[in-house]
């Protein structure tokens, strides 16, 4: 995703954002704080719509979703109590907990991450093996780099991410991580044509992008936090089946340069890819659940990488479906 210069507007909206009185006697709204790991985009359309349509508040909570960025530091900030909430992967979660760091995850954004490697529709690099030898633009901690090097007995460069596109679409051979249900848009909108691309799952990794939750806050408030996702849901399976309209206008309203083109090929790809119902999905019936099944492989495949210690992280450290309905 390419990172936008919105932190001004961010801290104006911020100031002047105040909770509605409530009438004498009836109980305030309870305060929940959600750090996204981006800024306002589809990606975050069951919250937005949650938000829009009122769910929350029917809920009785007062949710406030903060915008990320390329620094969003959604870990830290759930667990030093700056946000209740925040939106990440479940990969670095787990590496999170395993280093007893106090979250926990709690339900699924999308069942099957979209982070992938993007390359030119005529490079020549049709399969994982043909990366032996490349260069890619990476983030340094995505462990999908080290798992394909031992999966496919394969060797190649990394360079950091920038978050942009403009070196992909100068170099015909640029082979980048991106989120593919957003820097696509870009790319054909900058001028290049639309990338092709290596999908994690297909090689056998494939991880959630979670929600997780401050362990300690989730424990003192469960009955809100059921509340919180019980509307989040709802939210998502409005946005991906009903009229997006109202999640599309707050997250404008947040995020100026989502335009209405924008919004709707992500939200197009969202659906045609069945990120959040799950690509194996005949019905919405897993939206915003997560199995132990699919954390305990992630785990043994980190465990198998060395990037956790055998036997040093449990499921039940892992994630929780308590908050689930």
């Amino acid at each position: 995703m390419i990172a936008l210069g919105c932190a001004a507007a961010l801290a104006a909206a911020g100031c002047s954002r105040r909770a509605p009185e409530a009438p004498a006697g009836a109980a305030q709204p309870f305060r929940v704080t959600v750090q996204l790991d981006w800024v306002a985009e589809p990606e975050h359309g069951g919250l937005y719509q949650a938000l829009a349509k009122g769910y929350f508040r029917e809920a009785g909570l007062d949710v406030d979703l903060v915008q990320g960025g390329a620094n969003a530091f959604v870990m830290q900030k759930v667990v030093t109590d700056k946000a209740d909430i925040g939106q990440t992967d479940s990969t670095n979660t787990l590496i999170a907990i395993a280093q007893r760091l106090p979250v926990v995850m709690i339900g699924a954004v999308y069942q099957n991450d979209p982070t992938v490697l993007m390359l030119h529709a005529d490079n020549p690099v049709k399969r994982f093996e043909d990366l032996n030898g490349k260069t890619i633009m990476a983030r340094p901690e995505w462990a999908f780099i080290p798992y394909l090097k031992r999966k496919y007995h394969i060797e190649f460069n990394t360079i950091p991410q920038n978050f942009e596109v403009a070196n992909f679409i100068a170099n015909p051979n640029f082979i980048q991580q991106g989120y593919y249900t957003a820097e696509p848009y870009y790319i054909v909108k900058g001028g290049g044509k639309p990338p092709k691309f290596l999908f994690e799952w297909d090689a056998g990794f494939d991880a959630y992008a979670t929600l997780v939750a401050n362990r300690p806050w989730a424990n003192r408030n469960a009955g809100h936090l059921r509340a919180f996702m019980a509307a989040y849901i709802r939210g998502w399976k409005d946005y991906i089946e009903g009229d997006p309209s109202p999640g599309n206008a707050l997250m404008k309203s947040a995020n100026p340069n989502n335009t209405d083109e924008f919004m709707k090929f992500c939200r197009d790809l969202i659906i045609k890819e069945k990120l959040v119902v799950g690509r194996g999905a005949s019905d919405d019936s897993m939206v915003g659940r997560i199995t132990r099944e699919r954390i305990a492989l992630q785990i043994r495949q980190l465990e198998e990488l060395g990037i956790l210690q055998k036997g040093g992280l449990t499921v039940d450290q892992a994630m929780t479906t308590e908050f689930l309905p």
